[in-house]
């Protein structure tokens, strides 16, 4: 009867091949009783195999450990999460936000703003991309939009009902004067805003008819920033 065989301990791990009565009479004589057995019977296979077999196990079982722990770790992390109650944003934040949000509803009820179907209707595009030609226009630097929820919206008072709802070309020379100063709703607030230069009017109420004075009225604006 051949006898029993023991593989090395590995972090607190051991494994013993052979006879139900040969490992038994092995765990008997361990100094030092193991908390845990775990017990595999085979009914068929050579003792090669059951050695190789043991050996697996016991290569695979310190990463068994290391896996349950981690899950341990993450387990309790998201219980502390749960318990911890969020920190709330600075107020400073929160007034800002508060301005900003103010200030783009403002800017959004000031004026009609469209979406792209909306425009591609208006103007007769293909509705199959309604997107395409605005998105042209927005990058070939002619309008710029809004997003605001998930779409673009483009401000119906850069478009020319004359020329077929197609961009003002004032509004081109605008953007260019700004040059990226300002990002889409920097744009809107100060399209949207009373100015100074135009006697207290707004640039989006004078751009299609007076679009000198609003080209002026933006290179006093760019000017006024570069030399403060």
């Amino acid at each position: 009867m051949p006898a029993p065989h023991v593989t090395g301990a590995l972090a607190g791990f051991a494994t013993m091949t052979g006879t139900p009565e040969q490992v038994r009479q092995r765990l008997d004589h361990l100094g030092g009783k193991p908390k845990q057995v775990i017990a595999l019977t085979l009914e068929h296979g050579s003792e090669p195999a059951v050695r190789a077999l043991a050996e697996t196990f016991e290569s695979i079982a310190p990463l068994v450990g290391a896996i349950l722990a981690r899950r341990e770790t993450e387990a309790m992390q998201s219980i502390l999460e749960l318990l911890v109650p969020h920190v709330p944003p600075p107020q400073h934040m929160l007034l800002e936000a508060r301005m900003t949000a103010e200030a783009r509803k403002a800017v959004l009820e000031s004026g009609d703003w469209l979406t792209a179907v909306q425009i591609a209707e208006m103007a007769g595009f293909s509705t199959n991309n309604p997107s395409a030609q605005p998105n042209k226009w927005k990058k070939d630097g002619i309008i710029f939009a809004v997003r605001h929820r998930g779409l673009d919206y483009f401000p119906g008072y850069a478009l020319d009902p004359k020329t077929g709802y197609r961009p003002l070309k004032a509004l081109a020379a605008v953007l260019k004067v700004f040059g990226g100063s300002k990002d889409d709703w920097g744009l809107a607030y100060w399209f949207a805003s009373d100015n100074s230069f135009l006697g207290g009017k707004r640039p989006q109420d004078l751009l299609a008819e007076q679009p000198e004075r609003v080209i002026a009225a933006a290179e006093d604006e760019r000017q006024g920033v570069a030399h403060g």
